[in-house]
């Protein structure tokens, strides 16, 4: 082989070895700039973080408070970090709401369940905190603004709903969710002012349950049975009407009895469907969850806003079913 042909085997070996080099050096600066901005890049973030403490995790009622909530935040660029107790439990929520504010969240939505919530309500607000209390109001605090519904009307809608159905003749037991909370202290007030008006109409008894099924039973039972008279049930709280049902199928009660109770559960509706219970009071738990994250970021954006904002209250009765069912399906 001659010289000649052998030095242009070697160019042309380096001139491709060059190449390669110069390609695989520009291939590795793309992918250490592509590296980089995967590392140093931040990803789009919400610009407000705010706690959301409802009452009872475990309850369909606050489950629809907590979505309606997480529906307004993929609207709008917020987190709303969702807390509650399994069971209702006021003191674990005022722990919770400690914790919000410590960690500095830019808003709370809170339940305002008695006058312990007031001091800390006050706290957050003096701290620069925007407090909206939901489903409990908390009138005497510092709090920005309550959404939710009003609880003294449902009372006097629910009385008025029991006189027209019983023609104004019952003798009654009133079951209350609790006697310490501010919503069924102004449900029952509400409930009493409208049916002590009425001269058929006595209430025998005034209890309360621990909001849970298992004790409302006992406590309609306990009622039923000291009071054997009794025709009619008014109940404060969600899962009021189911014990109050189960209580009078037990004592073979359940023909005789009417019974209004509240929030349009799927349990209620079954039991409106099946005539066990007679009328419900229904509550917007839903739109309260999505109103208190608009309102909270109108504050924080200082756009006006009102001190209270009431959600509807309907009174549901079995003939009412067929059609709330076509407005849910989106029939006319």
């Amino acid at each position: 082989m001659s010289r000649t042909i052998l030095y242009i085997i070697l160019l042309f070996g380096f001139v491709t070895a060059s190449g390669f080099s110069v390609y695989y050096y520009k291939q590795s600066q793309v992918d250490d700039e592509k590296i980089t901005e995967a590392f140093t890049s931040e990803p789009d973030l919400p610009l407000y973080h705010f706690a959301l403490i409802g009452e009872e995790m475990n309850h369909e009622y606050w489950r629809l408070v907590g979505e309606g909530a997480k529906k307004a935040e993929e609207n709008h660029e917020v987190f709303v970090e969702y807390g509650g107790p399994k069971r209702s439990n006021p003191d674990e929520q005022l722990k919770l709401f400690d914790i919000a504010i410590k960690s500095k969240v830019d808003g709370i939505i809170v339940q305002a369940l008695n006058d312990q919530f007031t001091p800390l309500i006050d706290q957050a607000v003096k701290q620069g905190i925007p407090v909206v209390t939901i489903d409990t109001d908390s009138p005497e605090s510092m709090r920005d603004v309550y959404i939710g519904t009003d609880n003294y009307l449902a009372g006097q809608l629910a009385g008025k709903a029991l006189v027209e159905d019983t023609k104004g003749e019952a003798t009654i037991g009133v079951i209350s969710g609790s006697f310490d909370h501010v919503l069924h202290q102004l449900r029952v007030k509400g409930f009493t002012d409208i049916v002590e008006q009425v001269d058929g109409i006595e209430i025998v008894a005034i209890e309360q349950s621990d909001i849970s099924r298992v004790d409302v039973e006992e406590t309609a039972f306990n009622m039923l049975t000291e009071h054997e008279h009794i025709t009619a049930f008014y109940g404060t709280s969600s899962y009021n009407g189911v014990g109050i049902v189960a209580a009078a199928k037990s004592l073979k009660r359940e023909n005789e009895m009417y019974v209004i109770t509240f929030d349009a559960i799927d349990e209620n509706i079954q039991l409106l469907e099946n005539g066990d219970i007679d009328a419900i009071v229904e509550q917007q738990p839903f739109e309260m969850g999505y109103r208190s994250v608009e309102k909270m970021l109108a504050m924080i954006e200082d756009k006006p806003v009102q001190d209270v904002y009431h959600t509807d209250l309907t009174i549901i009765r079995k003939l009412d079913l067929p059609n709330r069912n076509r407005q849910k399906d989106g029939s006319s």
